[in-house]
């Protein structure tokens, strides 16, 4: 059996929310023999439901697989999944690859790359991008920094869960640079969106015309064409949360003030995301960052269709 059928065979995904579990489901379509985990139950269940194996520690899964991919929130998070007590290393075999999808700062994937390259462990600097929708589909985008042996072990995993794979440098802390760049570009264009939707309601606009405009306009976004319609909804189930972009942002602030640069409009948008969780939406989809302005400004926002006539 060669390296690549070997590596087709044995993929682990630890995280299995709204990304992880897209990737996971896109690779069992694709062939792979994928091990799931989590520390949800029912995530764990759901993965088993669409065809795929559960275990409970990622140190369990390690044991099973060659190519780990790391799609959990947050740099704690990342950091108790790689070193922890029940966390891959010390299981992972000599020469396996860990695939590091989470956000985090440059700094930090640099500091957990070496950590891993002494543990004689590869490690691509792999953040994501695209949603849960092209997730499922396997057409996600990915900004990848890591060694030729470790892109050569990827190859197969990639072509299954993405449209795109950016090579950026040969070393951790360069996809998460462009990942903050997407991230910083991402937040503001949602807080703005927000914003312009706001004050067109406030204006008696009708919310739905101001999205057809604006989406056949200049003024139009990725993101404003993509989250409005959950504003127009009223459905803010998070696809992705207010709290994410509060941390994301948060990672740019920091870079900015590691570097001595200043970020003032990713900085605006981080205090709209920051108001928007303190006010106890946190965890509604990001598109709820709106509901900053229902407060201020007392405008009255489209309900879900099952609110309309309150029954």
């Amino acid at each position: 059996m060669t390296n690549t059928a070997k590596h087709l065979h044995r993929v682990g995904v630890v995280g299995l929310g709204a990304m992880g579990m897209g990737t996971a489901v896109a690779l069992l379509d694709r062939g792979f023999r994928v091990k799931g985990c989590d520390v949800n139950a029912s995530a764990r269940a759901s993965f088993v439901q669409s065809g795929g194996e559960s275990v409970e520690s990622p140190a369990a899964l390690a044991s099973k697989c060659d190519v780990v991919l790391v799609v959990v929130v947050n740099e704690t998070q990342v950091e108790q999944v790689l070193f922890g007590e029940s966390g891959l290393v010390g299981s992972l075999m000599q020469d396996s690859l860990v695939i590091q999808c989470s956000t985090v700062a440059p700094s930090t994937a640099r500091r957990f790359g070496d950590r891993l390259g002494n543990a004689g462990i590869q490690m691509l600097d792999a953040p994501i991008s695209g949603g849960a929708v092209k997730a499922r589909a396997g057409q996600l985008s990915v900004m990848a920094s890591g060694s030729e042996r470790a892109f050569t072990l990827a190859e197969p995993v990639f072509d299954a869960m993405a449209a795109t794979v950016y090579r950026l440098g040969d070393a951790p802390g360069v996809g998460s640079s462009m990942k903050l760049v997407n991230q910083l570009l991402a937040g503001v264009h949602i807080a703005s969106a927000a914003e312009a939707m706001a004050l067109g309601i406030r204006m008696g606009l009708d919310p739905e015309t101001v999205y057809e405009v604006i989406t056949n306009s200049a003024g139009n976004s990725w993101m404003f064409e993509n989250r409005v319609p959950h504003i127009l909804k009223g459905d803010y189930t998070p696809l992705s949360a207010v709290d994410i972009f509060v941390k994301d942002l948060n990672i740019v602030h920091d870079t900015g003030r590691e570097l001595a640069m200043p970020t003032p409009v990713a900085s605006s948008a981080l205090q709209q995301f920051t108001a928007a969780k303190g006010a106890g939406f946190g965890r509604e989809d990001d598109a709820a960052v709106i509901k900053v302005y229902e407060r201020l400004s007392g405008i009255a926002l489209p309900q879900a269709a099952n609110d309309a006539g309150g029954a």
